[in-house]
C-alpha cells in the first residue's frame, strides 16, 4: 500500500444507490510470522527456562541432552507488522509446558513491573499497545545473533537477568544511557 491509498470499508447504500464509504484505520500491530522453537542463552551460556507453577522463569546450566528433552525452554517468537519500525521489531513471547500454553507479559506488583508467564495464546491483532509487546533490536551494531527486548509499554525497560540467590531470574531493567552496553539484557537467539 503506498503512502497515497486509503482503506475504505462499504458501510451504507444511500438514497439512488448511492453507496456510502468509512475510512478505516489501520491496526496499529497484525501477526506477521511465528518462529518457532528457540532457546535463549544469556552471556554465560545458560539457557532460559519458564516454570508457571512456580512463577519463576530464570537463566540455569542445562545439557544438550536436557534441552532436547526439556520442557519450558523452548520458546515461540510472535513477530509482528508495524506502523513504526524504527522502535524495532514487535514480538510476543509464547512457550507450550505440558500441553498448555503460556504467554510472556509483564505486570505491576508492589509498584514495581515483573515479567510474568499467563496460561493462553498470544492474540494475532492487537488494536493498541499491551503488556506482551516486545521490541526486538540488535545488542550492539557489530553483532547480528545478539539481541534485546524493549518492553513497549515502558521505554527504556529491558528483558535482562539478575542474579537472586542461586538462580539468574528474568527481569525489566532500566538502561541508564543509550551508549550503555549492558550483558544483563544480551539474549543469544
Amino acid at each position: 500500500m503506498s503512502g497515497e491509498d486509503i482503506l475504505v470499508c462499504a458501510v451504507q447504500l444511500g438514497k439512488n444507490f448511492c453507496l456510502y464509504f468509512t475510512e478505516l484505520e489501520c491496526d496499529a500491530l497484525c501477526k506477521e510470522k511465528i518462529l518457532q522453537q528457540r532457546v535463549f542463552r544469556n552471556v554465560n551460556s545458560q539457557l532460559l527456562v519458564v516454570q508457571p507453577d512456580l512463577n519463576v522463569a530464570a537463566f540455569e546450566d542445562v545439557t544438550d541432552q536436557e534441552m532436547k528433552s526439556g520442557s519450558g525452554m523452548h520458546f515461540n517468537i510472535h513477530c509482528y507488522k508495524t506502523t513504526t519500525p524504527s522502535a524495532g521489531m514487535p514480538v510476543a513471547f509464547s512457550i507450550q509446558i505440558k500441553d498448555k500454553n503460556y504467554y510472556m507479559c509483564c505486570e505491576k506488583e508492589f509498584g514495581k513491573t515483573v515479567v510474568r508467564f499467563r496460561e493462553g495464546e498470544v492474540p494475532t491483532e492487537i488494536p493498541c499497545e499491551s503488556n506482551f509487546i516486545f521490541f526486538k533490536k540488535t545488542f550492539t551494531s557489530c553483532s547480528s545473533k545478539a539481541f534485546k527486548f524493549e518492553y513497549s509499554l515502558e521505554q527504556g525497560m529491558f528483558l535482562a537477568f539478575e542474579k537472586e540467590g542461586y538462580l539468574r531470574k528474568l527481569i525489566l531493567k532500566k538502561m541508564s544511557s543509550e551508549d550503555e552496553v549492558d550483558e544483563t539484557m544480551k539474549f543469544l537467539a
